[in-house]
C-alpha cells in the first residue's frame, strides 16, 4: 500500500525510518479508505470513537438544553 501510494519502490521503503513508514502507511489507509462511501463512513466513526470530549453545542443541537440550570 505504502509503495503505491507514495511512488517509492520497496527498497526505498525498506531504508525508512519506522516513524517514517507509519506515516505513510497511515496517510495510504485514509486515502484507501477514502475512495469508497463505506470507507468514508468508517473513518467518520473512527473519528468520532477517537474523540474524548463530547461535542456539547452538536448535543444540544440534537437534544435542546436539556439538564442546563
Amino acid at each position: 500500500m505504502v509503495v503505491e501510494y507514495t511512488g517509492l519502490n520497496i527498497r526505498e521503503i525498506g531504508e525508512m525510518e519506522m516513524d517514517e513508514y507509519l506515516y505513510y502507511f497511515r496517510d495510504a489507509f485514509i486515502h484507501s479508505m477514502n475512495q469508497t462511501k463505506e470507507g468514508r463512513e468508517y473513518l467518520e466513526n473512527a473519528f468520532y470513537f477517537k474523540q474524548e470530549k463530547p461535542d456539547r453545542a452538536r448535543l444540544r443541537e440534537k437534544f435542546g438544553n436539556k439538564g442546563k440550570k
